[in-house]
């Protein structure tokens, strides 16, 4: 207990400095800025004129005084107001509105509810005062009937027919915006369409809020591109619960509706802002959030101004607590459940979280208050969607270099098996997939199977699709030669890449085998491979075990010294991380798994080019165990040329893909087959990846953004400053992020950590492309990466990152256009070019590596010899 509570007070005080470190932060780079302002008359909102008293449950009803006055309020402001019902006193709206405020139009509502007989007084109440009041422009037939279920479409359509053939103004309904697309016999029925765009329901953030509706409401104008369009409903509240993403406040309220006007009005848009007043009765219908719709409050007082700052001071403290609640829980969370960390990486962590949730909510409220026009708004939104994705990536980066430097004790640390067999010696069956691999290579890899130290294996060369007799032949030949445990097949002609070659060897695997082994065709394991290894099957729920990829012939090759040890930090940092939660990546070499749960999964998938990740994932669903430990047991080679290296990667990225749009399901919160510190690694772990494929499609748009500044400097403004720097600042961490992990669990030179990082970063382009084609695409053939290549000449070298190059030239010549032709004085320009500059650094790292692959051997920085931890 005594440590409990030293362990708490601990953690309370990280919490306390965390907290009261944010709160000073934010107060001393806080500065007022003024949000977009609406100086205009608003289009319409919606009027339900009953008073803080009052209730239609109740059978209440606002007088004609109470009319009156709300109109006294609404009028001034709005061009027309939209009402839901005629009972319950409201049909006196259009009068009393005609002869107080002649030019304020109405768009008068039915109710219509499951209650037929109040349906058919509703309806004829509409037709009446539509008809006697020229002031009421067009009418609506129900509200949201077929949202709340409450009768069918065609019902819905004779009660609108009924009053089209009885009213001399427009009819329609009102509806959200998936209604119209799945009932388009709805829209063909009214005269115009009504949506309602509510992205809080919707559980959308308030940054983008108004891209999300507006969203919406162009697939509705795509659907039905000769129909009138009114926006019947929008709006933010001002109170209530969190809805996932979104946040109801008064803030935010103020801006998503400053907002939404500012597009409106650009985009002469139709619309009804949700509401004029807020509704206490409302609070039985949804809740706090369902009361607190209004422009102006119960009391009729308006609850911010339409022109004017609202995050001047004291309003940052609004936005500090944000920040702090956004980031507390989270914390709390981390720094209470984590006692297996030192303080130092509890407050490491703490801090990252903390300052991750202020950059954004800062970055947010900052940038959105510049006003921008109608492209700028769209680019800022999607840019703040990239800048999410960036700060997970750093969150991701920051937990993996805090469990690796500050853990002071670790669950699941395998170590090789020393001690004597015994009696536990179960069959191995060692499957070597080849396809057009040099014969003196496989030959090496056979020599070094045979000289194991384990007395119970088989190995099975499978050669598949190799078209040239002369490669496979003397595999044939030379396993003869080393006597009945080692089988050769030629598959001549066979399906399903790699995962088919190793189905097929299951096909013929020794009956009485109990483990599966699979190596690439160019490596070479040590004797003590199986006998290190074998004896953890022991426990029934292994299912398998995985040794690290490991490589040899490169150390006298700066280019493959380079590759090597990018190599070692994924399979010494990452894979170390991810067996303390189970949630290894299995890779098909050096892996052995117990063939009853090979078989019970289905073995190898056929239809996946990273057929070894798939199979793991399907393992871990089926409540597998993994065992990984860091020792190397056998060495291959690594790819001879940069395009090789790309290839490779490309595979795996694509692969990935396609393994999320299999698995989907099971990572998301309500999947039961994965355990949750496996859905984080599992998501986590290719999060960089689309990271990358971010990346790709934002160098292509800072590019033709950067065309917008030169060409159409009305239309195209400068991102936020504000925005620009964290993005910057996330790269520089990620690479510090790097260099830190790798001086704690690779034992390496400086530059070789250095290397290691050039290595990795030169294959954004490729990664990227990888899963932008992986999204929108499959069945991607497999294609090996080659072994034993020639070296490419300087040329050829150049030609493998011609993409890249191009790209890079791109984003320099924007650079240099934007700092000469709009720099001078204008910071934004600078910070923009500065950005451009930044982004092409993944591109000079893969000309760097695609023209270091290309010089003379041993051409650049000399190679280290130092072997990996």
């Amino acid at each position: 207990m005594r440590k409990i509570l030293r362990m708490q007070k601990s953690a309370w005080a990280v919490l306390l400095l965390l907290v009261l470190g944010n709160i000073g932060a934010w107060a001393v780079v806080n500065r007022p800025a003024s949000e977009r302002p609406w100086a205009g008359t608003i289009a319409g909102v919606a009027f339900v004129p009953f008073q803080a008293n009052q209730s239609p449950q109740n059978g209440d009803s606002p007088s004609a005084d109470d009319i009156k006055r709300d109109l006294d309020v609404v009028a001034p402001h709005v061009q027309s107001i939209r009402t839901y019902q005629v009972g319950n006193g409201i049909d006196q709206v259009a009068p009393i509105a005609l002869e107080r405020y002649p030019n304020l139009t109405i768009t008068q509502g039915a109710w219509l509810s499951k209650d037929t007989a109040a349906n058919e007084a509703e309806l004829a109440g509409l037709v009446r005062v539509a008809r006697a009041n020229p002031n009421v422009k067009r009418v609506m037939v129900g509200n949201e009937v077929l949202f709340r279920d409450d009768f069918s479409v065609a019902q819905l359509i004779d009660y609108i027919q009924r009053v089209k053939r009885q009213v001399n103004v427009p009819v329609s309904t009102a509806e959200p915006s998936y209604v119209w697309l799945d009932h388009p016999e709805l829209a063909d029925a009214c005269d115009f369409i009504t949506i309602h765009l509510l992205p809080y329901w919707n559980k959308v953030s308030v940054d983008r809020a108004v891209e999300d509706a507006m969203a919406a409401y162009r697939q509705v104008q795509e659907r039905f591109p000769n129909k009138h369009i009114l926006i019947g409903e929008t709006g933010w509240p001002s109170d209530g619960a969190y809805r996932g993403a979104a946040e109801a406040g008064l803030v935010n309220e103020a801006k998503y509706i400053r907002s939404f006007l500012n597009i409106a009005g650009q985009q002469r848009l139709d619309f009804y802002i949700m509401e004029a007043f807020d509704q206490p009765w409302k609070r039985t219908l949804g809740g706090t959030a369902e009361t607190a719709w209004g422009i102006w409050d119960a009391h009729r007082h308006q609850k911010f101004p339409m022109v004017g700052g609202i995050l001047e001071v004291p309003s940052w403290r609004v936005l500090c607590a944000i920040a702090t609640a956004l980031a507390f829980f989270p914390m709390f969370f981390f720094v209470l459940a984590r006692d297996d960390l030192k303080w130092r990486g509890q407050l490491f962590y703490g801090f990252l979280i903390q300052t991750v949730a202020s950059v954004l909510v800062w970055t947010g409220t900052q940038a959105l208050t510049v006003g921008m026009g109608t492209l700028s708004f769209t680019a800022f939104m999607v840019l703040i969607f990239a800048q999410l994705i960036l700060f997970a990536v750093m969150l991701i980066d920051g937990l993996e270099l805090t469990e690796v430097v500050w853990t002071q004790r670790w669950k699941r640390r395998y170590t090789p098996v020393r001690e004597p067999l015994g009696d536990y010696t179960p069959k191995v069956s060692i499957h070597v997939p080849c396809y057009n691999e040099p014969a003196h290579m496989v030959i090496e890899t056979l020599d070094a199977l045979a000289a194991m130290d384990y007395p119970n294996f088989e190995v099975l060369v499978i050669d598949n699709n190799t078209k040239d007799e002369a490669v496979w032949r003397p595999l044939e030949e030379y396993c003869a030669k080393l006597g009945p445990r080692f089988r050769f097949f030629h598959l001549p002609r066979w399906p399903g890449f790699k995962g088919g070659a190793l189905n097929f060897g299951l096909s013929v695997t020794a009956p009485d085998v109990e483990v599966v082994g699979v190596i690439d065709s160019d490596y070479q394991v040590t004797p003590d491979w199986l006998s290190a290894t074998i004896p953890y099957f022991k426990r029934p729920e292994v299912g398998f075990v995985q040794s690290p990829q490991d490589y040899r012939d490169w150390s006298d090759d700066a280019f493959k010294s380079m590759i090597n040890w990018e190599y070692q930090g994924f399979f010494h940092i990452g894979m170390i991380q991810r067996n303390e939660r189970n949630a290894i990546i299995q890779h098909g070499t050096m892996t052995l798994v117990r063939k009853s749960a090979l078989d019970g999964v289905g073995r190898w998938a056929e239809w996946c080019i990273c057929e070894d990740s798939e199979l793991g994932l399907r393992l871990f669903e089926e409540k597998l165990e993994a065992v990984y430990m860091p020792d190397s047991f056998g060495q291959g080679l690594v790819p001879d040329s940069f395009a090789g290296y790309k290839t490779q990667r490309f595979r795996w990225a694509y692969g990935a893909v396609q393994i999320l749009k299999r698995h989907w399901r099971e990572m998301m919160p309500g999947g039961t087959k994965l355990t949750a510190g496996q859905k984080y690694h599992f998501i986590t772990g290719w999060l960089p990846w689309f990271a990358d494929a971010a990346h790709m499609g934002f160098v292509i748009g800072g590019i033709i953004w950067s065309l917008g500044l030169l060409l159409l400097p009305q239309w195209i403004e400068f991102p936020p400053t504000v925005f620009i720097l964290p993005t910057l600042s996330v790269f520089f961490f990620k690479v510090l992020c790097g260099l830190w992990l790798y001086g704690e669990r690779v034992k390496c030179r400086f530059i070789d950590k250095l290397g290691a990082a050039i290595a990795g970063m030169a294959l954004t382009h490729t990664v990227g492309r990888a899963v932008w084609v992986g999204l929108f695409t499959s069945g991607r053939p497999f294609v090996r990466t080659p072994k034993c290549e020639d070296q490419p000449a300087l040329i050829q070298g150049f030609l493998h990152a011609r993409e890249e190059v191009a790209l890079m030239l791109g984003l320099w010549l924007a650079a240099a256009a934007i700092a000469l032709l709009k720099g001078s004085d204008n910071r934004d320009a600078y910070v923009w070019a500065t950005m451009l500059v930044v982004q092409s650094f993944p591109y000079i790292a893969a000309l760097f590596l695609s023209t270091l692959n290309a010089l003379p051997k041993g051409g650049g920085a000399e190679a280290s010899t130092a072997p990996a931890e």
